[in-house]
């Protein structure tokens, strides 16, 4: 349940609000960076009861530094030993995980106005249950009747999102028992997405202000170092020749510190415009949930007939990498008929201001579903987009949407929705082939019965004047009949039907057999279905 909160860290982390700071940029789940302070500052607004924190903190830095441990083949015992002790300092490894040693209870409120926290119980105790993760209580008024619906809708898609994870609510009604409820969404997968990387900003996503904010918190004491060592994907070489471009005002050696406000303009509009001198950068910092996890999400929430997914190929805009990863399902419960688009950024789902969002456009106008098989206002069609990135373009206040503005966004998600769409195309197909060979063979042996009992019918009645015949000689056909049956084998196909007719030899056999009882309508009908059968089966 993560990797928990240093114990010292807890006040700040929780009840000072914009107490973080940037160098680089970095996936976050989070839209504002103030999740779990804005939970404190409405519990203090609508209870006045402040919040309770259990938490047990793994160190990563420890785990970082017995990764690198491993890895030196060079190091000399006695550093060994001293780097073991670092990492057994706070964690120790119990059943193959890693845990602290210690378990942190705080119990924490905010000064709204001096924008301090207000620490009322801060302890520590040994962690003897080698827990791990960290537990927030708080305690909030709201209207439960209005918004339950919303809430229930955001556990569900957050249960998609969050295979890996193990879900669950409890409403409890005092006046009523009976209006309780109880959601619980069990884990479904083991593998979790990998921790997304913090890396430093691209040239193309920087402005003056940012650049100057660089400035002031580099060390660099040289223009090529501060562009090598402050900004993504720029090598000495390239750094040259960029402030070459840069003009007669920037020299190689130069302070990063003597650039003013003109010069720092000049240098942000030369760095957005010099494609050509870096790459573009990629989506390895990135941690999109992957497909597989999408679709255990999907089947563990929806219950769809089928589903398809599919990831994009990493993308970026104006210097921000992002990765878009998309499914589509049929059917499935609860599940009402046209599109149903379910939207991530960053792996948390958007509830509100759907049908301005790029997913919800994309599928609702860029795709043709008829020629995927799919008819769009019948079929129960479920569109789910995921999209991760270190600068998710949200519109509006409420970072509820993003918009379909940026193309290269646009254009991921209907490449993602095609390809899956695709899959289902070939799966449709082949069902519907099974489906039509399924109804064919409903329809013929539907008139079996009849066909027998009609051909049995001739064939008795053949039989009867077979026997006729026999006792009173042959009867002659009219002079009309023979020159019909004369022309008749003359014309186009003759051959045909000579093939077809049944000699002499077959006709006496078959008359026979009926006459002897081994021809009946019901055997007539065995030999039907298995006719049926056999050309149906074989297409």
């Amino acid at each position: 349940n993560g990797c928990g909160m240093a114990h010292g860290a807890i006040p700040d982390l929780l009840g000072r609000v914009l107490s973080g700071s940037k160098y680089g940029v970095r996936q976050t789940r989070g839209k504002f960076g103030l999740g779990a302070k804005m939970a404190l500052i409405w519990s203090k607004k609508s209870t006045g009861v402040p919040i309770r924190i259990k938490t047990s903190h793994v160190s990563a830095d420890a785990n970082k530094r017995k990764k690198k441990k491993r890895k030196s083949d060079s190091d000399d015992d006695d550093d060994d030993e001293e780097e073991e002790d670092d990492v057994g300092k706070n964690n120790e490894i119990v059943g193959g995980r890693k845990v602290g040693k210690i378990i942190s209870t705080c119990v924490l409120d905010i000064d709204i106005y001096k924008n301090q926290p207000r620490v009322i119980q801060h302890t520590q105790e040994p962690n003897t249950e080698q827990w791990i993760g960290t537990e927030i209580q708080v305690l909030v008024a709201g209207n439960w009747t209005t918004y339950k619906s919303r809430v229930v809708q955001y556990l569900r898609q957050l249960a998609i999102i969050t295979p890996y994870a193990r879900l669950e609510m409890t409403y409890s009604n005092r006046s009523d028992e009976k209006k309780g409820m109880n959601f619980k969404f069990e884990r479904r997968s083991e593998q979790m997405p990998p921790a997304a990387r913090e890396v430093k900003h691209h040239p193309s996503s920087v402005n003056n202000l940012l650049v100057q904010q660089l400035l002031e918190r580099t060390n660099a004491k040289t223009l090529v170092k501060f562009l090598t060592n402050d900004l993504s994907g720029i090598t000495p070489a390239s750094a040259r020749r960029l402030i070459e471009r840069l003009g007669n005002s920037f020299e190689p050696d130069m302070d990063p510190a003597d650039l003013d406000d003109k010069l720092v303009t000049r240098f942000v509009q030369v760095l957005r415009s010099a494609d050509d001198l870096f790459k573009s950068p990629d989506g390895g910092c990135l941690s999109p949930l992957g497909e597989y996890n999408l679709n255990l999400g999907i089947q563990k929430v929806v219950e769809p007939d089928i589903i398809a997914t599919a990831r994009d190929k990493p993308g970026a805009y104006d210097g921000h990498p992002f990765i878009v990863e998309a499914a589509v399902s049929l059917g499935g419960k609860d599940a009402k008929e046209g599109i149903t688009v379910v939207r991530f950024a960053n792996r948390i789902p958007l509830l509100f201001e759907g049908g301005a969002d790029v997913a919800t456009r994309v599928a609702n106008g860029k795709i043709k579903w008829s020629s995927y098989k799919i008819d769009h206002k019948r079929d129960k069609i479920g569109v789910f987009v995921s999209i991760v990135s270190t600068k998710v373009p949200f519109k509006g206040t409420g970072k509820e949407y993003i918009g379909d503005d940026i193309i290269e966004i646009q254009q991921s998600v209907k490449r993602a929705l095609q390809n899956c769409c695709q899959q289902l195309r070939a799966h449709l197909t082949k069902k519907n082939a099974l489906r039509d060979v399924k109804e064919r063979k409903s329809r013929l042996l539907k008139y079996i019965p009849d066909v027998s009992r009609s051909v049995f019918g001739i064939l008795e009645a053949m039989q009867k004047r077979k026997s006729e015949e026999a006792e009173s000689g042959p009867r002659y056909s009219s002079p009309r009949k023979r020159i019909a049956g004369a022309g008749a084998g003359a014309g186009v196909g003759s051959s045909r039907q000579q093939h077809l007719k049944p000699t002499e030899s077959e006709v006496f056999s078959v008359l026979e057999r009926v006459s002897n009882g081994d021809l009946t309508e019901d055997t007539i009908k065995e030999h039907l279905v298995e006719a049926v059968e056999e050309n149906v089966n074989a297409g």
